[in-house]
């Protein structure tokens, strides 16, 4: 960076540009994971996703080896509580969709953060599946009072209806740190990419019988509305009512498999014999 004068910024364009053209260490690299899930955490400059083409070459590389590839695209969901940025996620997420030309998740992360913020006007089925955006217009203009002129009315209406008709953007949930939603997201990903559609590992089983088992522990956004917006604080009482059962079982079992105590001999030891009973009696006598 100091012998080219480069920024942060065209340090990170330099390097993928350079890892494009000398793509032999990364191919070697991978070759020793084996067959496993590789994440590339990329960085969050937006222009690598959204007009630079390095980024998308060295994934249709990988592709040609043989790699499932799933591009997932992290949105806080704290976009949602601004009707602006909510729209410049959309914008963002397109522009990426179309850029990557992958399959494609927009992932709203940190979800069970969301009762903290300010109430939302709509269910969160309205934002996760990007329905009709003009009922988020008078939002928008209540939001600022810039976003009122004629000039950004006009500029925002045809901005939500250039995402409306390509019709391609959705967000999926996540809570990192709840195991049933990120099954969820996980089962998501392997079927976006057709992993979910092929044959089970160990096993036999048949395309139809590996998409209904891939389902149960499907989630629908209504799932989630429920857990972390109108019920939160009951499921979490419920939650650490179970997790604290569990603790108690699991210490209960660990104390089983510990088997009697070693001092349980010396009882045996002080144990007289039935009368009349022959045999030898042993004493141990400390030397």
């Amino acid at each position: 960076m100091e012998q080219d004068d480069l920024g942060p910024n065209g340090g990170v364009l330099y390097a993928l540009e350079e890892l494009e053209h000398n793509m032999e260490w990364l191919e070697e690299g991978l070759s020793e994971l084996g067959e496993d899930y590789v994440l590339f955490d990329c960085p969050g400059q937006v222009e690598l996703y959204t007009h630079h083409s390095s980024l998308r070459n060295i994934f249709f590389r990988l592709q040609k080896l043989g790699y499932r590839l799933v591009v997932l695209h992290l949105s806080d969901s704290y976009c949602l509580t601004l009707p602006s940025l909510y729209i410049s996620n959309l914008i963002l997420a397109l522009r990426a969709m179309l850029q990557m030309d992958l399959p494609h998740l927009n992932i709203l992360t940190k979800i069970d953060k969301l009762s903290t913020y300010s109430e939302l006007p709509f269910n969160l089925d309205f934002y996760t599946e990007v329905q009709d955006l003009s009922y988020l217009l008078p939002h928008l203009q209540a939001e600022s009072s810039v976003m009122r002129g004629s000039k950004f009315e006009g500029l925002n209406t045809a901005i939500v209806e250039l995402v409306e008709s390509f019709g391609l953007v959705g967000f999926e949930t996540l809570a990192v740190e709840d195991k049933r939603s990120m099954m969820h997201l996980l089962q998501v990903i392997d079927r976006a990419g057709g992993y979910a559609f092929g044959g089970a590992e160990g096993a036999n089983d048949t395309v139809w019988q590996v998409a209904m088992r891939e389902g149960v522990t499907t989630m629908d956004v209504k799932d989630v509305q429920e857990r972390w917006l109108d019920a939160k604080d009951e499921y979490d009482d419920k939650e650490r009512t179970e997790w604290a059962e569990r603790a108690r079982e699991e210490a209960k079992k660990a104390k089983l498999e510990e088997g009697p105590s070693e001092d349980g001999d010396d009882d045996l030891e002080n144990m007289n014999l039935p009368p009349g009973a022959g045999g030898i009696k042993v004493v141990r006598k400390n030397q």
